[in-house]
């Protein structure tokens, strides 16, 4: 069903890493490379992914953050390759909103682009200590459509509650803030919390997943970034289930 689809809102995904390559989204109806927006959804060859922060249709990971979230979520099973997603039959969809600083006006035409194309699942593994009155409604108009956001709470050992990090802090019911635990199930020193602000813990320490630098690499990662795709997992698999 479409709410398997996993939209991964980040620093891209490298399509062609090896766990990766049999679960990224394809966009049937976008002829790849012929530099024609032929589904006239405003992108030209967004074949496997749109690239809002440079506007085309290329999501490539120069940093390697969105690849790792997306190997948590969705890499593939039962094949040679050493790592296994939580919902590894679900599909990523790559969005690429920055390299490293991620503009608010990226973030936002990710999120209606995910709304528009029906997709039921969101990993943010991003945030900010500034809120915006536009992201907020944007977010708010995708829940509307069924859309729910998994949100990274930050790594600041900060409390929410009092100085929130956005989008996680937003109080909105198509949001959940995702803190981190170890592999004690106890919070990890670095995570952000908030007793009304941050939702749940999953794990965030010690995370190995896939990265961009080639097709095979892999490398153990920390910090709420890791455990807001654990997340995503799960709510995949739970809509895969029970997509009402």
């Amino acid at each position: 069903t479409p709410d398997t689809i996993v939209a991964v809102i980040d620093t891209g995904v490298r399509v062609t890493h090896n766990d990766l390559l049999s679960r990224i989204w394809i966009n049937e109806d976008e002829i790849p490379n012929n530099g024609v927006d032929d589904d006239e959804d405003g992108y030209i060859d967004n074949h496997n992914g749109v690239d809002f922060y440079n506007g085309d249709g290329f999501p490539e990971d120069i940093h390697g953050h969105g690849t790792h979230c997306s190997g948590t979520i969705a890499a593939s099973a039962n094949d040679e390759f050493p790592h296994a997603g939580v919902a590894f039959n679900s599909t990523i969809l790559p969005c690429k909103v920055g390299d490293f600083g991620m503009p608010n006006s990226a973030i936002i035409a990710a999120v209606q682009f995910c709304a528009q194309e029906g997709v039921g699942i969101a990993n943010c593994s991003y945030g900010g200590y500034f809120p915006s009155q536009a992201a907020y409604d944007a977010y708010a108009e995708a829940g509307t459509k069924g859309v729910i956001f998994l949100a990274a709470a930050g790594n600041d050992a900060n409390n929410n509650d009092s100085l929130g990090m956005y989008p996680a802090a937003y109080d909105l019911e198509c949001i959940v803030a995702v803190a981190a635990t170890d592999r004690n199930d106890d919070i990890t020193s670095f995570s952000n919390y908030g007793e009304t602000s941050v939702d749940l813990g999953a794990p965030g320490q010690e995370i190995f997943s896939c990265t961009s630098s080639n097709d095979q690499s892999y490398e153990s990662w920390a910090g709420t970034s890791m455990a807001a795709p654990h997340v995503s997992g799960v709510v995949a698999l739970m809509r895969s289930l029970r997509p009402d």
